[in-house]
């Protein structure tokens, strides 16, 4: 029973790790014991926020910069990870995107960027990471895959963000479809449907224009049943309860992590 939360020496890769939850993600993974490749769009972000949690958390941060909405990016990240990986422990599939704009106005470019990013992105990176995941997994100790969906893929959202929550939701079921194949070949997937945290994707929501620091999160929290936002230690406290030995026998789960916004 010792050691039942452990990631210590696992090697992972989080998408979209650069800013928001991905970061909080690789923050509690470098803060126990992971290696940790980062990705996202901007390569001078990336690089800046991979060094900075390396100096911050201690161990190994490196930064892949890729727009894993074409494939082309993820066939290169993939590339890119095998060069330096003889195996990948953990992936974290968090890169995501929405699009508000007024139901009769919603243009197509807000459907597509969305579905790309959000699902295909989703499918094919693992897709390419299979390699690595396998020379990972066995039966004791399986390869992660952990899917971040959202309750907007639950619950209709308050936001006239049209394809968000159908991407996400799309997100949930593609966690169970390729968890039924994948558990067979000793890969563990679940996703996680995170609620309200303090991140540039909610304050453009919020009317903050993605400046997280111009929201009053405090007064935001309010309107959640814990009565906050969510932090840092909530969804990386969850990513590493699914990365670890604790959750071996959870397979296919879409777990919210909300505050209780869904049940309420």
């Amino acid at each position: 029973m010792n050691n039942l939360f452990s990631i210590e020496g696992k090697v992972a890769l989080v998408t979209g790790g650069s800013r928001g939850i991905g970061e909080m993600i690789a923050a509690g993974f470098l803060a126990n014991g992971a290696k940790v490749y980062i990705s996202s769009r901007k390569a001078d972000v990336c690089d800046a926020t991979a060094a900075r949690l390396a100096e911050q958390f201690g161990g190994e941060c490196i930064s892949i910069p890729a727009n894993l909405a074409e494939l082309a990016g993820i066939e290169a990240t993939a590339a890119e990870l095998e060069s330096r990986e003889d195996k990948l422990d953990i992936l974290v599939n968090n890169a995501g995107v929405s699009w508000g704009a007024p139901l009769d106005e919603f243009p197509e470019i807000g459907w597509d960027k969305v579905m790309d990013t959000n699902v295909k992105g989703v499918f094919f990176l693992t897709q390419k990471l299979l390699p690595l995941l396998r020379r990972s997994a066995t039966h004791e100790d399986p390869a992660r895959v952990i899917n971040i969906g959202s309750i907007d893929g639950i619950k209709t959202p308050i936001f006239e963000n049209f394809s968000y929550g159908p991407s996400k939701a799309a997100v949930h079921h593609l966690t169970r479809v390729m968890a039924a194949h994948l558990v067979k070949e000793n890969i563990i997937v679940n996703a996680i449907a995170p609620g309200p945290f303090p991140t540039y994707m909610l304050s453009t929501g919020v009317g903050g224009g993605g400046d997280t620091e111009a929201v009053d999160w405090d007064a935001l929290g309010q309107g959640n049943p814990r009565g906050r936002v969510g932090t840092a230690e909530d969804i990386a406290g969850l990513a590493i309860f699914l990365s670890s030995r604790a959750s071996a026998f959870t397979v296919g789960e879409v777990i919210t992590c909300d505050g209780g916004s869904v049940v309420a």
